[in-house]
């Protein structure tokens, strides 16, 4: 699960946030002023930060560079009432990755949250050549499932899927994420598209109780071997 760091000093706002990011399966600390949000990112692992720029003891650039000197890469998403184009070249500076002006829409703020994510784990070379999966080998490059008995070969769709769900092994894999990073768009359809996807790789894998493909309700689904 995603962990987000969200510092807000407006206690309604922050609190519909943190509530509305958690209720999106992101796990969400908020933090009322920067000085305890500094605190708290010395003291917890983020997977992003959400900054409001004014904030009591600590400015939300203060806090920025605090951060920066402890994580050059953690993504940081300013949040500003202000929507001045010397604050937002400084934010972008200092090492922000995005910047948000108040009153904002929170799917607007999901959606960057997500490309922001999406993009990380892009720069990350995380797919393996080759996988384990009890008696079965999935190569990615050649799109093949094989054991000592069959081979399968994979279309490009079954074989981006089954690659996402082994990257998150015993994890879940969140299925908005799962839409947008191979279908491009989470819409209905697409959606159900996927769900035909997981049939067929639960099939492949119906002879090997080692390996297992869960539905995890009202988020994904979840690798487990």
């Amino acid at each position: 699960m995603i962990k987000i760091l969200l510092a807000e000093d407006d206690e309604n706002l922050g609190e519909m946030l943190k509530n509305y990011l958690n209720a999106k399966s992101l796990k969400t600390d908020l933090y009322e002023d920067g000085e305890i949000a500094y605190e708290g990112f010395c003291n917890n692992q983020y997977d992003l930060c959400i900054l409001d720029v004014m904030m009591p003891l600590k400015d939300g650039f203060t806090l920025a560079k605090q951060i920066r000197s402890i994580n050059k890469a953690v993504p940081i998403i300013f949040l500003t009432a202000r929507s001045l184009k010397d604050d937002v070249i400084e934010g972008f500076k200092i090492g922000g990755d995005d910047y948000i002006t108040k009153p904002f829409n929170m799917d607007e703020l999901l959606f960057r949250i997500e490309a922001i994510m999406r993009r990380v784990k892009t720069d990350t070379p995380l797919v393996q050549p080759i996988y384990d999966l009890g008696k079965y080998t999935f190569d990615t490059q050649k799109q093949i499932l094989q054991s000592e008995e069959t081979t399968h070969k994979l279309t490009t769709k079954e074989s981006d899927l089954l690659s996402l769900l082994c990257i998150n092994a015993n994890q879940v894999l969140e299925r908005n994420y799962a839409l947008r990073t191979i279908w491009e768009d989470d819409n209905y359809f697409n959606a159900r598209s996927m769900d035909v996807y997981i049939t067929k790789l639960r099939k492949y894998f119906k002879d090997e109780p080692e390996v297992e493909i869960l539905n995890v309700h009202g988020r994904g689904f979840k690798l487990v071997v």
